[in-house]
């Protein structure tokens, strides 16, 4: 991301409508605090501060909480939400079209699931390890290219992969050019319109502020905080 960039970003703000999202639970909140990812959980640290890295994923991990607000999901099925958005780009290979790099993740979360809810305060059942690492597997296949197998694991985890999907395509707005900006079309989240402001102020302010000399993690932080979303 470069300042050029970002201010094309700034410039090309659609008008949007009043609609915002609830406040963020206490339990949320915390779960934002501790949304960074390590470097070394990404198969490739390179990849930390880049355009699908710990600013993205921190953001969508944000968006998946205010979706499970909207749901009025329970503690622990907002925390498996979070958790899978959080991670769902971890075994990227590169920032362009890395086919496969969701199922790579959900293995890598099914081997590392302790350490990885250990790291958010909690514990791993293996009913929420399976529904966040089927949301991972299947957050890059589109929904009319899924085979039969993904169908079914579809149906067992079906609000976690529409919530997931829908939390990653709205962090879009980061991309420089408008026909790759959030896309109803291609979610199943009645809520997706509810969230375009804030997801928008959200890119703008953290990558403003990662410019401005902010690690990825604070620049993050500082955009939830100055929304009151943290």
């Amino acid at each position: 991301m470069d300042p050029a960039t970002v201010e094309w970003i700034k410039a090309n703000r659609p008008a949007f409508g009043p609609a915002w999202p609830p406040p963020l639970r206490p339990a949320s909140k915390h779960l934002m605090s501790r949304s960074a990812l390590p470097a070394t959980w990404l198969a490739e640290p390179r990849l930390h501060d880049s355009l699908h890295g710990v600013r993205h994923s921190m953001r969508t991990a944000a968006l998946a909480a205010l979706l499970a607000e909207i749901h009025e999901l329970d503690e622990t099925e907002t925390a498996t939400v979070v958790i899978a958005a959080a991670v769902h780009d971890c075994q990227r290979l590169h920032d362009q079209d890395d086919q496969g790099h969701g199922a790579r993740a959900a293995i890598w979360l099914a081997a590392n699931a302790d350490t990885v809810w250990t790291h958010f305060g909690l514990v791993a059942t293996p009913r929420r390890i399976i529904q966040a690492a089927t949301a991972i597997r299947l957050h890059d296949v589109p929904y009319d290219a899924f085979s039969s197998d993904d169908r079914a694991d579809y149906t067992r985890a079906e609000l976690f992969c529409d919530l997931v999907k829908a939390s990653d395509a709205l962090d879009r707005y980061r991309l420089p050019k408008l026909s790759w900006w959030p896309d109803a079309r291609h979610v199943r989240e009645l809520a997706f319109d509810q969230l375009h402001a804030v997801a928008f102020d959200l890119v703008a302010t953290s990558e403003t502020a990662h410019l401005a000399g902010a690690s990825s993690a604070e620049a993050v932080l500082y955009a939830l905080a100055e929304r009151g979303l943290v």
